[in-house]
């Protein structure tokens, strides 16, 4: 079970993809003194970011192979609402709650939002783009599905979200969105427990990162970092005795 306090965390964290500055009463960034290589000494709430054993981004070079059933996913077209937060480029679902299974497990889609470059690593490798789709299940704990991008064709979904290059605190609804282009085709996956990548790094995350990158073009690329205002991914982190499970 989870405690109240831990549970609370959660729910701020989900609700804000990224938790504000004013949620925690503490300035974090992804630069200078509040960087992430001192967030877990900017508020007791983000102790975990540097204690943990189980935090995230990390690199997928050891994996283990896995037999099961792969993740039930697939996002209905909606309406969204979009903002820049000051951390990152998230966009909020509106109307009817979608919810995907993981492990036989319920998660209800909470949102989704960008980290330029990748956050997690191939082999050492950054990719452009990287965008976590956050979901909660009823327990409180969460299941992100992790995409990444690297260069090609003009993705549809990208240029929707990036059209009207958000200044931080501005937001906009965006009718009839169809992300389906934002996830591969492919829905293999490397599977490990991890946290939240951003205070409070909390543990309580499923992590599950598609394989096969996605497309998108230099100029979207350049939207989403001016957008965003620069890099805003955590360095990766040791993996320490966790097994990453990879379907093949």
């Amino acid at each position: 079970m989870l405690n109240k306090r831990l549970f609370l965390s959660l729910l701020m964290a989900v609700s804000t993809a990224t938790v504000s500055a004013e949620t925690h009463h503490a300035h974090w960034s992804y630069t200078g003194e509040n960087d992430a290589a001192h967030w877990g000494d900017l508020s007791e709430d983000f102790a975990v970011c540097k204690t943990g054993k189980q935090q995230s981004p990390v690199d997928f070079s050891t994996t283990k192979a896995v037999k099961g059933k792969q993740p039930a996913y697939r996002y209905n077209v909606a309406d969204y609402k979009v903002e820049n937060n000051g951390h990152t480029l998230q966009a909020t679902p509106q109307g009817k709650a979608q919810t995907i299974v993981i492990n036989g497990k319920t998660y209800t889609f909470k949102q989704f939002h960008f980290h330029t470059p990748s956050e997690h690593t191939f082999k050492g490798k950054h990719f452009p783009m990287e965008a976590h789709f956050v979901h909660q299940a009823e327990d409180g704990t969460l299941a992100v599905i992790g995409s990444v991008f690297k260069p090609g064709k003009n993705n549809p979904a990208l240029s929707a979200l990036t059209a009207k290059k958000l200044k931080a605190g501005e937001s906009v609804t965006l009718k009839n969105l169809n992300i389906q282009a934002l996830l591969p085709k492919d829905s293999k996956y490397f599977q490990l427990k991890g946290s939240l990548t951003t205070p409070p790094c909390s543990e309580n995350v499923t992590w599950v990162v598609l394989k096969t990158p996605v497309q998108a073009d230099a100029a979207q690329f350049k939207a989403m970092r001016d957008i965003i205002g620069g890099e805003n991914n955590r360095p990766v982190q040791p993996l320490n005795d966790r097994e990453v499970n990879e379907d093949k």
